[in-house]
């Protein structure tokens, strides 16, 4: 339940940012606030206003030429590359203020440039890296501590390397949770994609099993209805205008209807009909179906051999969709004739055998298309399989073997 939460968090953190400033404008600003304040505490450490601060343990104060204020702004100024090249920044920080504090300047106030680069290096680089980077970076600043005349080890000298410290670990716990951050960031689109995919899936089987039923049920009322009107109005010579004209309206118009309905499911089937597991009409309700049947005009029969047994709802879904698209081909191609629906319950799995008497396969008795493909794929889904074509007696055959559990 917490996912959607996060996913909307992130949003919304993504939203806020567009009114942030851009990281480089940051570097910049940093870059710059830094450099004026170093090269204005070095200038007024190396040019003291008071005759007291001229002289620091017996070492005179020698003001800096311009030319060695720009060690301390280079090293300063490196700051905007912080990001892209930390390692070269660092060293190029460390560099500049050992440099001046070498040529025997007071530079207390650039010693504040390179925690700053050590921060950026431990929040880019790996952490053993970043360990010792910091170590190098304490020994620097020891060494100019040492060789500066006017710098001795204190209480401030220790709240630098202190310092020093605290960038090391700032910078290792600020990349963990920028890590951590990006993983769960990951981690949520991860969950909305599934999501989506899962919901396409869900959209494209219900799809797929409305296709599939659509045409096992209505097809089949539809052909009904057709053979009917048909029959009714040839064998009745004797109807009213009106009558026979609305006959012929029936016909004409189940006709269009299965033809568009076709044309539908053509649209609807486009990927593989996994089964449906939900309770559907089974084997057990045969009976009403040839009743309709024989009413149709095909006079059917079941014929139902060995020990009647429960079969898996897949499987029971299947067996009864193929007597049922069977049947309705029958009516629909085998002209007069009759049908019988065999039925074979054995140790392991359930043979039907649908056979007519009819015409057999012809122009009008087609081989292929979605009535024998969606019953192939019934079968196939339930783990079975089925053959179809003429039968010995003339007429048309269909075959099938399913097991009792779906595979």
């Amino acid at each position: 339940m917490a996912t959607p939460n996060i996913t909307h968090g992130f949003r919304a953190l993504t939203h806020a940012s567009r009114y942030r400033l851009s990281p480089l404008r940051v570097d910049v600003a940093l870059a710059v606030g830094v450099t004026a304040v170093a090269v204005w505490g070095c200038y007024s450490e190396s040019n003291p206003s008071s005759q007291a601060l001229r002289g620091i343990d017996g070492h005179a104060v020698t003001p800096a030429p311009v030319w060695a204020y720009l060690l301390v702004a280079g090293a300063g100024l490196g700051l905007v590359w912080r990001r892209r090249h930390p390692r070269a920044v660092l060293v190029a920080a460390l560099a500049g203020v050992l440099a001046f504090n070498a040529l025997g300047y007071v530079g207390n106030a650039a010693l504040v440039i390179p925690p700053i680069a050590l921060y950026a290096v431990a929040l880019t680089v790996p952490v053993r890296q970043s360990v010792a980077l910091g170590a190098v970076t304490l020994l620097t600043l020891g060494t100019i501590i040492v060789v500066s005349p006017f710098n001795s080890f204190g209480g401030s000298d220790t709240a630098l390397c202190a310092l020093a410290v605290v960038a090391v670990l700032g910078g290792i716990a600020s990349a963990n949770r920028r890590d951590y951050l990006a993983a769960l960031r990951a981690r949520s689109e991860l969950v909305a994609r599934t999501q989506e995919e899962e919901i396409r899936r869900t959209v494209d089987a219900e799809r797929l099993r409305i296709a599939r039923e659509l045409h096992d049920v209505v097809a089949h009322t539809m052909s009904t209805i057709n053979v009917q009107a048909g029959v009714a109005s040839y064998v009745t010579s004797d109807l009213p205008p009106t009558a026979a004209e609305a006959l012929r309206a029936i016909k004409t118009a189940s006709k269009d209807g299965l033809r568009e309905l076709r044309a539908i499911l053509a649209v609807l089937r486009q990927a593989d009909d996994p089964e449906s597991n939900q309770p559907q009409p089974g084997l057990a309700r045969l009976d009403p179906l040839v009743a309709g049947v024989s009413a149709a005009g095909l006079p059917t029969r079941i014929v139902s051999t060995g020990h009647p047994r429960p079969l898996a709802p897949a499987v029971d879904l299947a067996a009864y969709r193929i007597v049922q698209e069977s049947l309705t081909n029958a009516i629909r191609h085998a002209g007069p004739a009759t049908a019988v629906v065999r039925i074979s319950y054995n140790r392991s799995d359930v043979r039907l055998c649908i056979t007519d008497t009819g015409r057999g396969p012809s122009a009008t008795y087609p081989l292929t298309g979605h009535g024998l493909i969606g019953m192939r794929e019934r079968a196939a889904a339930a783990g079975g399989s089925l053959t179809a074509g003429p039968a010995g007696n003339g007429g048309f055959e269909v075959n099938v073997l399913l097991p009792m559990e779906p595979e």
